[in-house]
């Protein structure tokens, strides 16, 4: 018996929440050279899944979107007014593009 790859099923937001998945553009210069590769780097929340992030991002800069890449950033423990304290943790997604396709942050 063989066993079928599961096809992803295709997520449709609102456009409220397409807004409430991508939070902002992440704009280092690590993430610079990538975007000359057609590669750009948001800040989302924790609960967003990968298919989330892609139908935002098509939708709200109306771009092909060829794969999604995340990563967690764990927050660090740092003093804070003599008081220690704790950084939130963070989730980043590297959003790569199709060929020729492109995203104006400058604009954003």
């Amino acid at each position: 018996m063989s066993v079928r790859p599961r096809k992803p099923a295709k997520v449709v937001l609102s456009k409220a929440a397409a807004y409430d998945t991508i939070l902002r553009p992440i704009i280092t210069e690590k993430a610079t050279m990538a975007n000359e590769n057609g590669q750009v780097t948001f800040a989302v929340p924790l609960s967003a899944t990968k298919p989330e992030i892609k139908a935002a991002v098509e939708m709200l800069f109306d771009v092909q979107v060829t794969a999604v890449n995340t990563i967690l950033l764990k927050g660090k423990s740092k003093m804070f007014r003599g008081r220690p304290g704790r950084r939130s943790d963070t989730k980043k997604a590297m959003v790569t593009l199709a060929e020729g396709q492109t995203i104006d942050l400058m604009g954003v």
